[in-house]
Order: C-alpha cells, then structure tokens, then sequence
C-alpha cells in the first residue's frame, strides 16, 4: 500500500483482526473503511472457493464466510468489496453485482495488473459524490413532476402526449435551473412569474412565456408586462415548437416547479442521463438506466487524450520566460479548440459533456495563468472551446433533446468558473444552436457526412449494449 499505491501510514489505514459478534466473536482477517473493503484470507495453497467448516458446523467458502462477517457490522459500514486471498492468488467480489463471478488476479500477474487493485486505496471524489446525490436528487423531482403533469393530458397514452411531455419537462427544467444559476439575471425570477398566477391560469402562462424566451426584444409586444418582457431571449430552438401540447396545472404541479432546490449544483454529466432516464418512456418501462459513471468516462478519455494535455499543459507552465510561456498557453487554447469528438451511439451526451468540461477546465487553467500577467480588455471570443466541436449519432429524438439541454448546462457552469477567474461578467445567452447531434441509427448513417474526417479527433463513447430481445428488427 505504501510502495505502489502510496498510502503514507497503511498501518492506520487498514485495520486487522476486527471483531465481529456473530453467536460467537470471530475476528475479520483485514478491513479498509476509508474504502468498504474486507479482506479474507486463507493459507497458500488453499482452494478459496471450496467451503470450509465453520466453528457451528456450517460449510462457508472465504467469500460466503466474508459475507456473513459483513451483514453483522453497522449498515454504513458493510463491504463495497470483498477480497479473498491464499498468497497466490486473489478473488475480487464486486458488491453492487453480488451474483457475478468474481475478478481473479495471480500474483505472479501483479506487477502488470496492480491497477487492478486500485479499489483498495480509492477513497473517491467527494465532488463527484456531491454532483451525484444532487442530480439524483433533481431526477426524482423531475419524475415525480412527470407523473403529475401526465395525469391531466387527454390521452395518456399516444405518442404525441408523451412528446410534448418530454418537451415540456426539459423547458422547465431549462428555466428552473436558469434561474437559480443567475442566467435569467433575477433571482428567483421564474418561480415569481408563476406566483402571479392562480393554478388553472398557469397553463396560458407558461404558453406566452414559452414565446417571449423564442423572440428577440426587437421582435417583441411593445405593450407587453414588464415581468414578461424582463425575461431574456434564449434561442437554441429549446423554445421554438408552439405545437407542443400543454395541459392544465394543479396546485401540486405549481407548487413542485416552486420548490426550492439548487439546480446549479448538478452535474449536467450525470443529470443529463438521470433525466433522459426519468422521461424516456422507454426506458421507465423497462427501468433501465443507460448511465456511465463519471469515473468510467474517466477510464475512456484520460489515457485517450486528457493525460497528455494535462502533462502538456503543465510543461508549458514551468517555462521560466514569462513571454514565452504566455504565448505557448495562447498556442495549447487554439489547439483545444481545433480538437473534434464524435460518440457515435451518444444517448443523453454524458461521454461528450464530460469531455467538454475537462477541455473547459484545462483552458480555464491557462487562463488563470494568462490573466494574471494582462489585463485582459477584449472579451470578444475569450473562451475557445465550444461545444460546436462534439458530435453525437443518437437513435431516440429525446434523447437528442436532452443531450443538447446537459451540453447547455455544462456551458453555462464553465462560463460562470471563467467569470470568476477574469472577474468579469460574460453574455451566456442567446444560446447558439448547433446541428452537430444527429438524430439516427448509427449502424446505417456515413459518420463521415457528419464529421469530416480529416477534422476528427476522436470516436470514444459506450455502445448501446441490449439484449436481443429488446433490439428493434432494423
């Protein structure tokens, strides 16, 4: 732990010989908390998938044994992962897929599959964790939303209900994180319009505001409220289609598009899926969840790209002549934004949206750099990577809406980290529309007609893995 894993005290870090009340007190060999892993071990030759008698008579293997010593310590504390070891040879059990075989590792294979074990000492991101809790959190509100708006269509079940629903929710969603987030400009300014009105006038609201947020001010009724005309354009054709059918709004409609909860916290990564999850009547049907983790895309695009440009980035800062160093970093941002991503099976975007905001940092990075030599006076195109240069193939419509809404977010998040750094207010809206996410089926579209070859960087993504009996005959 301490020579490969760097663990600087692993004496304090794992714990051995934990006592353990069974109907008797049996002791767990090894047990990291930091990371929920328990450790059984058995002597070298041993056969760790053969059971062995136990104190009461019963057969265990090293795992069963290990399992049984878990479900007998404090819930927060019971096994992530459960490691069973005879000096030869290790059995990695994953909790989260109890049923499945375990990973098996030899020693004699360490010293190239020690990054195998990593699990041991990753004690994760809070961060991460933090985005997580939240975002779930806001996909839960936006399925409880859901059900209640879907009860007051006509027709519950016909496709165009369920579109217009899925339309509908993704624009509130807009507009209840635009407010909080500080893109309306007035705080709390959504949730203030809807206070003007009783339940049942709700519905003709949300309509003539609907339409207000798709007009630029020029184009707008002179003698329209104030409160209406407050609201900035924002473009992007998220409020464009007037078609979309909106049905009447009960009180407990109102009263959750109300609630307070800070939408500015989530992850558009994460809650860009949870969403798509939430609202796909597919998947609600099927209760999948098509949704990589943040640490999974990690794996894809660090050693794909991102470790190169951290490493490149950070030669680029120990340049001792500060001219030169200002210059590179101007050179390191331009090729940032020539870098083109496609994922050709994109879902809700998370492999992309992820990816735009790790760019997003490192430019965030040199900036802070280059800003703190000049005075920056010409804010005009200041931020170089945009989300123009990720393409997507996506076979569900809504999916493609909600990637386009998570890639907004992400870039609302990491113009407000620039703003900070330059301390300087940037213009976020209107949004810019952009045609590079491609509604189709990607085993039957020429990748090349949507991105030129010549100009692409990287495929990287998650195919869609279903079983066969869910694939659709095409």
């Amino acid at each position: 732990m301490r020579n490969i894993y760097g663990v600087e005290q692993p004496e304090k870090f794992i714990m051995f010989e934990e006592q353990v009340k069974l109907y008797h007190t049996a002791f767990i060999d090894g047990y990291i908390e930091a990371t929920h892993v328990m450790i059984e071990q058995k002597s070298l030759g041993k056969d760790l998938r053969k059971g062995i008698r136990q104190s009461d008579g019963s057969m265990l293997s090293s795992y069963q044994q290990a399992v049984r010593y878990s479900s007998m310590l404090p819930y927060s504390k019971r096994s992530r992962w459960i490691v069973t070891c005879n000096f030869s040879e290790f059995l990695i059990y994953d909790m989260e897929n109890p049923n499945c075989e375990p990973e098996q590792i030899f020693l004699k294979d360490l010293p190239k599959e020690y990054y195998r074990l990593k699990f041991l000492v990753d004690t994760g991101n809070d961060s991460i964790r933090r985005e997580m809790e939240i975002s779930l959190q806001a996909g839960e509100l936006v399925g409880k939303l859901y059900d209640l708006i879907l009860q007051q269509y006509k027709d519950t079940d016909s496709p165009e209900t369920l579109k217009s629903l899925n339309m509908l929710c993704v624009r509130l969603v807009f507009c209840l994180y635009a407010e909080v987030s500080g893109i309306f400009g007035s705080h709390k300014m959504f949730g203030n319009y809807l206070k003007q009105f009783q339940s049942k006038d709700v519905r003709k609201a949300l309509i003539e505001l609907f339409q207000v947020l798709d007009t630029k001010p020029e184009n707008r009724d002179p003698y329209m409220n104030d409160d209406l005309s407050a609201f900035p354009y924002v473009n992007g054709g998220l409020f464009a289609d007037e078609n979309i059918e909106i049905p009447r709004f009960t009180e407990e409609i109102v009263n959750r598009c109300k609630q307070v909860f800070n939408w500015s916290e989530i992850s558009p990564t994460i809650f860009g899926a949870v969403f798509e999850s939430t609202l796909n009547p597919d998947t609600r049907r099927s209760g999948g969840m098509h949704y990589t983790s943040i640490e999974n895309i990690q794996k894809v695009i660090d050693p794909l790209f991102l470790d190169d440009l951290k490493s490149e980035l950070n030669k680029i800062f120990d340049i001792k002549v500060a001219k030169t160093r200002l210059s590179r970093l101007e050179d390191f941002r331009k090729k940032l934004s020539e870098l083109t991503f496609l994922d050709p099976a994109c879902g809700s975007r998370n492999f992309l949206t992820e990816t735009y905001i790790s760019l997003r940092r490192l430019e965030n990075e040199a900036l802070r750099v280059i800003y703190g030599r000049q005075k920056l006076f010409n804010l005009d195109n200041l931020i170089k990577v945009g989300i123009n240069q990720f393409y997507g193939i996506e076979i569900n419509d809504f999916a493609v809406t909600v990637a386009k809404t998570a890639l907004w977010i992400a870039e609302s998040q990491m113009m407000h980290e620039t703003e900070e750094i330059i301390e300087h207010d940037l213009d976020f809206l209107p949004l810019k529309s952009y045609a590079n996410i491609v509604e189709g089926n990607s085993l039957r579209l020429d990748w090349s007609e949507i991105v030129p070859r010549g100009t692409l960087s990287y495929i990287m993504g998650n195919p869609p893995f279903v079983g066969y009996s869910l694939q659709s005959k095409e």
